[in-house]
């Protein structure tokens, strides 16, 4: 492997997209910057793969909605190849039978829909906006500013309505909001969600929510599928890294990070040799890091134990399929339906169906009949597959951490096909359309992306690890015990999903302390 030699200001490990970010605010700032990257292309968990000739996938992300225009327009992303396809209907939900419910950006339209399910529940669908609006609205603020504690998020608000709102959220479920907005079994089932908390009876599981809600305040322009695949977007950040004077190496994985006298000054290169650093800055996970990567001997006792603690519970599953045509969904849609309702289609129809999923995965199972978004992007972008054809990735809810019986190696192809079984149930052609499929346990996103535990988010997005208690509490701002060594991932506030945010705060809080 060639690397570039000479010292530098600072080595990000990992070319996820927020390695990617951090490195582009160092480097504007006139800092000298590598980063590495194990695999041979970068992006981490938001890249776009061929998985079979011709059908290109995004791999694992696959939405994007929550990526920060501060970012985008800082990095001038647009200029080096980012384009969203602004996905409208945003969801199509689908219920056994011939019942399909179609959320659109438009608020009219959306209670048309949901009048055909529930007059009560169309009635109540504006106020179940506003009130995501409003709960979002606590947190997006601080979305590129240091984590807020409760008290001081409590101490910004206003009035003493929106702090009875914000103590009444806190420890608020998502059943609970949901069913006091909706009464229809059906509509309950197409806005339940749980997310990391995996329960949607657990207290405090909407407060986490509110987070994924931040989207509300995103451009229309940056919300939908992204050109090229979710790679489309680690590709333009790259070449605005380089742009800035940052080194990016490719299957560059490292053996661990060299730490001397309590300070990182470098790495250690899996195929030997060294490179030194006046600071380094880790995009794996927390766990990774420093169980993996720094080594325990040079961490405190007690910083270890709760390193070890940290909730990695809440696992996903991800199916790909190439498809010689669409399914017939002709019954939910008409004849001649357009492929953009798929742009975002799912299965959840109730709220216990969802609970039923969780509680399989919580006890090691495989869910019977999982949670399922289905995306198929080629509607809006047909240069994902041959000409006529197209992809399909489901996103399934939820999978098991630790299989209670088994191994993945032989579960995977019976869980596979649970999940085109349960999608026959809604369009009975899709085995037919298959031209072939793969599909990714938690296991398998492990060992493709470096996640631990297959946690997409790094560690679960739940009230004990969100705001300033993320990754764990004292430890929000971005440093670890060790001098010279940041965390700038998923793991640190504000959190997951493709928003660029930890890897903006994470450069901020280094470059304050660098000068």
């Amino acid at each position: 492997m060639h690397m570039s030699s000479g010292s530098y200001d600072a080595i990000v490990v990992g070319g996820g997209h927020n390695g990617l970010v951090c490195a582009s605010y160092l480097a504007k700032a006139g800092l000298r910057v590598l980063v590495l990257e194990r695999r041979e292309i970068l992006g981490g968990a938001c890249v776009t793969e061929e998985l079979f000739p011709g059908f290109r996938f995004s791999a694992c992300s696959y939405y994007c909605h929550l990526l920060q225009s501060k970012v985008i327009d800082d990095l001038e992303l647009r200029r080096h190849g980012f384009h969203v396809y602004h996905i409208d209907p945003q969801k199509c939900s689908l219920f056994p039978g011939d019942r399909a419910l179609v959320v659109w950006d438009d608020v009219e339209r959306s209670q048309e829909a949901i009048a055909r399910f529930s007059k009560h529940d169309a009635a109540a669908y504006p106020n179940w906006v506003r009130f995501w609006e409003r709960a979002a609205g606590l947190i997006y603020p601080y979305f590129l500013r240091p984590a807020p504690t409760l008290a001081e998020l409590a101490a910004g608000l206003r009035t003493a309505d929106d702090q009875a709102f914000l103590d009444a959220l806190v420890g608020a479920s998502m059943e609970d909001v949901v069913t006091e907005f909706f009464e229809d079994e059906a509509v309950r089932g197409a806005f339940i969600q749980a997310h990391d908390a995996g329960d949607p009876a657990a207290p405090g599981s909407a407060w986490v929510y509110a987070y994924i809600k931040c989207n509300t305040f995103t451009p229309p322009e940056n919300i939908g599928i992204v050109k090229g695949g979710m790679g489309g977007i680690t590709a333009a950040m790259a070449a605005a890294a380089r742009s800035f004077g940052v080194t990016v190496e490719t299957n560059a994985a490292i053996a661990g990070i060299l730490v001397e006298h309590g300070a990182a000054v470098g790495v250690r290169l899996s195929g030997g040799g060294e490179i030194r650093s006046r600071l380094v800055v880790s995009n794996a996970d927390p766990k990774r890091t420093f169980l993996t990567l720094v080594g325990e001997q040079h961490l405190p006792a007690g910083f270890l134990r709760r390193v070890r603690r940290l909730k990695t519970n809440t696992a996903y599953f991800k199916f790909h399929a190439a498809l010689n045509r669409l399914p017939d969904l002709s019954r939910y849609l008409g004849s001649d339906y357009d492929a953009r309702y798929l742009g975002y289609a799912r299965i959840s129809p109730s709220i216990g169906y969802f609970k039923r999923s969780w509680e399989d995965a919580k006890h090691g199972r495989p869910p019977r009949a999982p949670v399922m978004d289905i995306q198929i992007p080629s509607g809006y972008d047909p240069t994902m597959a041959p000409s006529g054809k197209h992809i399909m990735s489901i996103w399934a809810l939820y999978a098991p951490v630790h299989l209670a019986e088994g191994t993945w190696e032989e579960r995977r192809e019976g869980v596979g096909e649970q999940m085109i079984d349960t999608l026959a149930q809604y369009a009975p052609d899709f085995p037919e359309c298959i031209a072939d499929w793969q599909l990714f346990t938690p296991q398998d996103i492990e060992a493709r992306v470096g996640l631990t535990d297959g946690n997409i988010r790094h560690l679960d997005i739940v009230p004990g690890q969100f705001l300033a208690t993320r990754p764990m509490p004292g430890w929000a701002h971005y440093r670890t015990p060790i001098n010279g060594l940041y965390l700038c991932g998923a793991g640190t506030h504000p959190g997951g999903e493709v928003t660029g945010a930890p890897g903006h705060n994470a450069a901020q809080a280094i470059l304050a302390e660098f000068r």
